[in-house]
């Protein structure tokens, strides 16, 4: 009599059942994973409706900024131009996508919110959504990574599958910090500034614009940079350079402990959610 009565008043049921919630969520949300594909497609055409390039713009502009930044820093660092401007055209293509899922993701779901009061759709559907908008992005980006490639004669030396691999596993990684950020942000809506800041912090301190080799006695702090093993899966094979078992370990564990945390805040505050926005 007592439970029940903690039940009317507190609408808690445990957190088995708040688990149990959540797993069905994640369910439900894999069975309409073309939803958040059609969400994403719509957003990208939303975006840019009337334009004449229309995401290609952003592409014309990354591709601007890789050559800008490669031709002025190889001159600067001394660097052989057909070894640095695909190193960095490279990273600042795969470092977008990181940035982009995680900023996005803190208003993953506040844009929702309109449908998230209205419908009974699985909240994970629209962290999907999230992660497929930048994978069409990237897909539009990928036209200036296949031109270094070509260019510079790396396509020859290139392991797509392992760079395929390190996709994969940069992905599943971004995913669960993007639904952090995501709850995180419907409950403080200061944390997306933060998250922007850690963001243009972690892009300086992360071999994008210069090489490791270049770090010298301090290269030990690159085994602490999440963001260098998530970078350096991806990159590292596509230019044709050995990748240590110790980036796809760290990059596995923080996978495996990331999403594992990130499910448990989320089955714990999934019921509060809408009530947050």
């Amino acid at each position: 009599m007592q439970t029940a009565t903690h039940m009317l008043r507190t609408g808690q049921r445990g957190a088995l059942f708040q688990l149990q919630m959540a797993q069905r969520d994640l369910r439900n949300s894999l069975g309409r994973i073309g939803l958040a594909w059609s969400l994403a497609t719509h957003d990208v055409k939303s975006r840019y409706r009337g334009s004449v390039l229309g995401p290609f713009w952003i592409t014309l502009s990354m591709g601007l900024m890789v050559l800008g930044i490669g031709i002025l820093y190889a001159s600067l660092f001394n660097i052989p131009l057909a070894q640095f401007l695909p190193y960095v055209a490279l990273g600042i293509v795969f470092f977008g996508v990181m940035t982009g899922v995680i900023n996005e993701g803190c208003e993953t779901f506040v844009l929702a919110s309109g449908i998230l009061s209205q419908t009974s759709l699985p909240m994970l559907t629209f962290v999907w959504r999230t992660v497929f908008r930048n994978l069409i992005n990237l897909a539009h980006h990928m036209v200036i990574v296949v031109a270094m490639l070509t260019l510079y004669g790396y396509w020859a030396t290139a392991d797509i599958p392992l760079a395929i691999l390190g996709v994969v596993l940069m992905l599943v990684n971004v995913s669960w910090a993007s639904l952090l950020a995501g709850i995180a942000s419907a409950r403080y809506r200061d944390v997306p500034q933060i998250v922007i800041s850690i963001m243009q912090f972690a892009i300086f301190m992360t071999p994008v614009f210069w090489l490791p080799d270049r770090f010298g006695k301090h290269q030990v702090f690159l085994d602490y940079n999440p963001f260098y093993h998530l970078l350096h899966a991806v990159r590292g094979p596509m230019l044709g350079q050995p990748v240590s078992s110790l980036t796809y370990t760290v990059l596995i564990v923080m996978a495996v402990v990331g999403w594992t945390l990130a499910f448990l805040i989320f089955a714990r505050t999934r019921r509060r959610l809408v009530h947050y926005l």
